[in-house]
């Protein structure tokens, strides 16, 4: 454990010494003339989300210069060879490094200005690395074979009713995967759709414009998929506790009209892309992601048909981690004994590689110690927020910052109304799916498709895919 520090940081709300009558502005700029370190810690913060919204452009120079630097090597009788300016440019494009990326400045003049044990007390005893933790482990177990098979087998059932088209397959996964997040929780449902939609719907080539509508329809209705139990939103875990919200209540307040918002928002989408979805039933079928060959040196590389005991254990640490998702000492605890039964049984497995749900977690670990940071001003901005506003203030919020940090932040003021409580944590997951680093789950999905966007995924192409079922979201959830 690290030296406590004398001077907490960030300062308790509760210590800033707020004139009851002082307007907005005059607060914010009071708490930032109480601790100059407030401003500093947030421009890092906006800097780092206008770093995401530039992550396509890095990409892109990165090839035009790898391009031209294998010309030059050509033209110039050598082998062509990685250009060290064009892979520095290629990792500044990766989305899920940028937050981390971003810690060493803010680590850098927090050092500075307070101290190294002002700074690693922050990073060691105030921010709460669970959340990632948890992502990295359920993304892991939910992109297994075995996982991954029986998931698509159920789904099989339902999209078979609809004649088994793409099209059919397409609306089960965006209805039926959402909804599984309120079980398995948000990042396992994310996991288990976006790798079913790669399989079944972007191997055949969608167009641009029906490919980022159905990245925005998939943020947007696992954010808002989750609602239906007290457990498996990220937003709804922070509030469940202290406004002792449990699943009765989540479904009497959300999961009817979570399950509406999503069957809506997907059918409008259904009609707006119709045609094209239907035309994807002619083209060839993709093969699967795990095919099963017959040849003898195939199946000593996993292609074996699972047994089914070997599934039901791999469905088991799944509910040990969501059961356990609180506590990471039981959870990690239970991957490590995961990867010894996955080792033993790999001739049915496909837990290779680690990069994806590692890369998640950092992505996610990199937003926690920067969102630590933001409620010297969020708090204020809700609190002075009526139903109405509160909730959009919500929505547009979390398009800058993890929703469960907004909910959380709303727990800290004071009297807060049921009806403001309520139009918060619905603001909160009707935003969800508005940008990558809206909802925790939403990385995952980012980086599990972003190879059908050409490696980078365009936020504001995302923000424009998300605009109608977030509306649709928000309409059904604060009106109805």
């Amino acid at each position: 454990m690290s030296e406590l520090p004398t001077t907490p940081f960030p300062l308790p709300l509760s210590v800033y010494a707020d004139r009851p009558d002082a307007g907005l502005l005059d607060v914010l700029v009071q708490r930032a003339h109480t601790d100059p370190l407030n401003v500093i810690a947030t421009a890092i913060f906006f800097l780092a989300v206008a770093h995401t919204f530039m992550a396509a452009r890095f990409i892109d120079l990165a090839r035009r210069l790898q391009a031209r630097h294998d010309a030059e090597a050509v033209a110039a009788g050598r082998r062509p060879m990685p250009s060290t300016a064009a892979e520095l440019l290629h990792f500044l494009g990766e989305i899920e490094v940028v937050f981390g990326l971003w810690v060493v400045p803010l680590l850098l003049l927090t050092t500075l200005t307070k101290g190294w044990e002002t700074a690693t007390h922050y990073l060691n005893e105030t921010v709460n690395f669970t959340e990632p933790l948890f992502v990295v482990v359920i993304m892991a177990l939910a992109s297994t074979r075995p996982v991954i098979e029986l998931a698509e087998g159920v789904l099989r059932r339902l999209a078979n009713l609809a004649g088994g088209t793409p099209a059919a397959w397409w609306v089960t996964i965006l209805t039926i995967g959402p909804l599984l997040g309120s079980f398995i929780t948000e990042p396992g449902a994310m996991t288990i759709a976006a790798l079913l939609l790669g399989r079944q719907f972007f191997d055949r080539h969608p167009g641009p414009r029906l490919k980022y509508a159905t990245l925005g329809l998939l943020f947007v209705n696992i954010s808002i998929g989750g609602t239906l139990t007290h457990f498996a939103a990220p937003p709804v875990l922070m509030v469940a506790r202290p406004w002792q919200w449990d699943t009765v209540f989540m479904l009497e307040h959300f999961g009817w009209r979570a399950v509406t918002a999503v069957v809506v928002s997907t059918l409008v989408f259904y009609v707006l892309f119709r045609r094209e979805l239907q035309a994807m039933a002619a083209t060839p079928d993709v093969p699967d992601t795990f095919p099963l060959p017959e040849e003898p040196e195939a199946r000593a590389y996993g292609m074996l048909s699972i047994p089914w005991w070997v599934t039901t254990v791999y469905v088991a640490f799944m509910v040990w981690t969501v059961a356990n998702a609180h506590h990471p000492v039981l959870f990690l605890g239970g991957f490590l004994f995961f990867l010894g039964f996955d080792r033993a049984t790999g001739a049915y497995s496909t837990l290779t590689d680690f990069k994806t749900p590692l890369l998640v977690g950092f992505f996610l670990g990199g937003l926690v110690i920067h969102g630590g940071l933001q409620g010297w001003w969020i708090a204020p901005v809700l609190a002075r927020l009526t139903e109405l506003p509160l909730f959009v203030g919500a929505s547009v919020l979390t398009a800058f910052n993890d929703n469960a940090l907004v909910t959380y932040l709303a727990t800290l003021v004071p009297n807060l109304g049921d009806h403001l409580k309520l139009a918060v944590v619905q603001g909160a997951v009707t935003g969800g799916g508005l940008t990558v680093i809206a909802n925790a789950p939403n990385p995952a999905g980012q980086a599990l498709l972003g190879r059908f966007f050409g490696g980078t995924i365009h936020p504001l192409r995302l923000l424009a895919a998300a605009a109608i079922p977030t509306l649709i979201a928000g309409v059904i959830f604060h009106f109805l």
